[in-house]
């Protein structure tokens, strides 16, 4: 009888079907899309070898012009199918190169009859395509066990450990802007609202089983008209929530969709007209229909919660949506827009717990900027009260115990209590990024700069279009002293929105710790020009001319700083900084101490602070940061004692 070679990779629990295009999980279906095959085939072919990025995109898209974020989003979707998200065990990111397979691969030749008889493994095994010669019998036997038990053998030995209560397959949704039907402009508050409030229930369905995209990345998509398959392959969403709004006074009609992105296919559609007053319940409502069209099984408590949905005082409702709306802005004048709303909100319906978290999330944001309407001490204790009265409402608000966290991390500098914060925000809603991404603060003003990107890696899976969250990135590698990482992941958050003014700060911050002073200096004018208030982009250019050797200029900015503060307080860690460009330490520290009396949050990155290196080796330093509550390390606890 005929038969014709075939080959199949095994790697971990998983065989590779190169002939058919099937990818198998313990004799399980693994589904892929072509292109997402393809990748996986590619690096799977040149596996313990890093491919380039343009190398990839050329085999992959042989014909296409295809973006690299095509690419990085083939990968995510890769090592999500591998339950392998952060790339340690499968497919791990080669920086400023590309992507590499590390995994232990072993080739197995089979041998596929033309009649109905059942393939056999055949007498070669590979490992990195080196094969055993044909041996006698006693080899073959030997190979054809190897064959079977190598894989379990490499499952156990190797598969990454999972963060406890989370699994590797959770299924993911991505609930787009609802549509305004309402023809009045002025109610995309409304439409905005319920989009969010829907992203928040269901994301607390089942938090381990069911990742819910964030509502920033959602964002992005309002207005467009991309095909939900293809809104599915750039947030790695199995599933896309789409519908819309239309208001009329008191009354409310909500027509949601609920597609599968992996073929388009409608699975569920629904109309519900109901008062303002109902909306908690109609979300509810809606939730729980999603949840069983997903095969999604909700615990007693679950179900519980969403059949208690009481009623809302419409405009409570209204005010808070509100609220967000101008939350969402992120500016300080918003702030002070949104806290007005929320305490409209809490004024009309006192039990509104939600009501209390936005209010707690406007006055933190409020106390965390340096030209904010309101002083930080202030508005810090004002989040943390608000936080607490809503978890008295409603211990299970992710939402709540995030903002609490922040606040005790950012202003009371209390670590036990905010790490317990943020660890209880997680447990409750594991894939909440704002958690993910204040955490990761916590975690670098600890010193322990790995797991810090880690935590934001975490966020960035939650939330993959935030542009704020890439920021972020960028500024804990510049922390980490990974200026040229650093860099990458200021660029890519600036493909997003080449006007987003932090994310050019976050650039000029790394090209100041590559010491390309020129580069720095454009990167910060690239801030002002955006936000002409910005001390922070001013101070910057100071520290540039200092390190360049002119004095002067430096000099004459430090002046405009001064002068351009409201409270000097709020200005004493620049002015710290443009000191410790300057060499002039006693001014520096003289102003840190101003900075540690105002509670200044940019303390917290004391492990890591690149404009105060200049300081680190003067023993106070360290003092400075026992003050704060931060842990010492070998070489400034040697300055001490010298």
């Amino acid at each position: 009888m005929q038969q014709k070679p075939k080959w199949f990779y095994d790697f971990g629990a998983f065989r590779l079907d190169p002939v058919e295009h099937v990818l198998l999980n313990a004799g399980a279906r693994v589904p892929l899309t072509p292109k997402a095959f393809e990748t996986l085939l590619v690096l799977i072919e040149s596996a313990g070898h890093v491919l380039e990025k343009d190398d990839l995109l050329k085999r992959i898209w042989p014909d296409t012009f295809v973006e690299e974020g095509t690419l990085a989003r083939n990968v995510s979707t890769l090592r999500k199918a591998l339950g392998d998200p952060e790339g340690q065990t499968y497919i791990e990111t080669v920086p400023r190169r590309g992507y590499s397979f590390v995994a232990p691969v072993h080739q197995i030749l089979c041998e596929e009859s033309a009649g109905p008889a059942a393939n056999t493994i055949h007498d070669q095994v590979a490992t990195r395509g080196e094969s055993w010669p044909s041996q006698p019998r006693l080899w073959l036997l030997a190979a054809a066990l190897l064959a079977i038990l190598l894989p379990s053998a490499y499952l156990v030995w190797l598969r990454p450990p999972r963060l406890s209560g989370i699994s590797a397959s959770r299924t993911t949704l991505a609930v787009l802007p609802f549509e305004n039907l309402s023809g009045e402009p002025a109610q995309q508050f409304f439409a905005d609202g319920f989009s969010e409030e829907m992203i928040t229930q269901l994301g607390g369905l089942e938090p381990n089983r069911l990742a819910v995209i964030a509502r920033t990345s959602a964002m992005h998509y309002q207005g467009t008209a991309k095909d939900p398959r293809e809104v599915g392959r750039e947030l790695g969403a199995d599933y896309v929530l789409t519908g819309s709004v239309r208001r009329d006074a008191d009354r409310v009609r909500i027509s949601a969709r609920l597609i599968r992105a992996e073929d388009g296919t409608n699975l569920w559609a629904k109309d519900y007209d109901r008062g303002v007053s109902d909306i908690l319940a109609l979300q509810s409502e809606v939730a729980s229909a999603i949840a069983r069209e997903i095969s999604l099984k909700l615990s007693p408590e679950r179900n519980a919660r969403l059949a208690a949905a009481s009623p809302v005082d419409p405009d409570a409702y209204e005010n808070y949506l509100k609220g967000r709306y101008f939350w969402n802005k992120r500016t300080s004048a918003s702030y002070v827009k949104a806290v007005e709303y929320f305490n409209a909100a809490i004024a009309r319906d006192p039990k509104y717990a939600q009501a209390y978290t936005g209010l707690a999330d406007a006055y933190a944001l409020l106390g965390s900027s340096s030209d904010a309407e309101m002083a930080r001490r202030e508005a810090m204790p004002k989040a943390k009260a608000a936080a607490l009265a809503a978890l008295r409402l409603d211990d299970s608000l992710a939402e709540a115990h995030t903002s609490l966290a922040f606040e005790e991390m950012h202003y009371e500098w209390d670590w036990p209590s905010s790490e317990r914060e943020f660890k209880r925000a997680l447990e409750l809603n594991p894939n909440y990024a704002t958690a993910h991404q204040w955490y990761a603060f916590w975690l670098i003003a600890q010193g322990t700069p790995e797991q810090a990107l880690a935590e934001l890696s975490l966020a960035e899976k939650a939330d993959p279009l935030s542009i704020i969250i890439k920021s972020d990135t960028s500024d804990l590698l510049t922390c980490a002293g990974r200026y040229g990482e650093a860099a990458q992941a200021a660029k890519r958050a600036l493909e997003l929105d080449p006007n987003f003014a932090l994310a050019h700060y976050a650039l000029a911050e790394a090209y100041a710790g590559q010491q390309m002073d020129a580069q720095a200096i454009a990167e910060y004018q690239e801030m002002l020009a955006r936000d002409n208030g910005s001390s922070w982009a001013r101070t910057g250019i100071a520290r540039a001319y200092a390190r360049m050797g002119q004095r002067a200029e430096a000099e004459r900015l430090l002046d405009e700083t001064l002068q351009g503060c409201r409270n000097l307080s709020d200005c004493a860690l620049e002015v710290a900084f443009i000191f410790a460009s300057l060499g002039e330490k006693d001014q520096a520290f003289a102003w840190l101490d101003k900075a540690v009396q105002n509670r200044d949050g940019g303390l917290i990155l004391l492990n890591g602070s690149l404009p105060l290196m200049p300081l680190r080796t003067d023993a106070r330093y360290a003092g400075l940061k026992q003050r704060i509550g931060l842990p010492i390390n070998d070489g400034e606890v040697a300055a001490r004692i010298r």
